[in-house]
């Protein structure tokens, strides 16, 4: 793949082990192996947030920047506790504000209390 242009690898890529070695980062199989969509959900993340130069090299140095990140998040901590993915979120207390003008009474409702 060393012949690609960054965004021709960047379709070429599928697995976290396939970025992770693209980019020359080292990396412990074992946690790769646990987290690896978190760890890809994580990279699409940062780089979402990212300001993205110009320069290919300078895209690069983003994208490298912003994977390492993303697998050291799961090498510091794990899944549950970084709740990368929306189904970690679903049994957390939600906090729902409804202003009180908005409550009524009628006089049916209220002969039935």
């Amino acid at each position: 793949m060393g012949e690609l242009t960054l965004d021709e690898a960047m379709e070429e890529l599928v697995s976290a082990e396939d970025f992770l070695n693209y980019f020359g980062i080292e990396y412990e199989p074992s946690v790769v192996q646990v987290n690896r969509l978190h760890i890809l959900q994580r990279f699409h993340n940062y780089l979402s947030k990212a300001v993205m130069p110009d320069d290919e090299t300078a895209q690069r140095a983003v994208y490298v920047t912003a994977l390492q990140q993303a697998y050291q998040d799961f090498v510091k901590s794990d899944a549950l506790t970084e709740k990368v993915f929306k189904v970690f979120h679903m049994h957390e207390p939600q906090v729902k504000f409804v202003p009180l003008s908005s409550i009524t009474v009628t006089k049916k409702d209220a002969t039935q209390v």
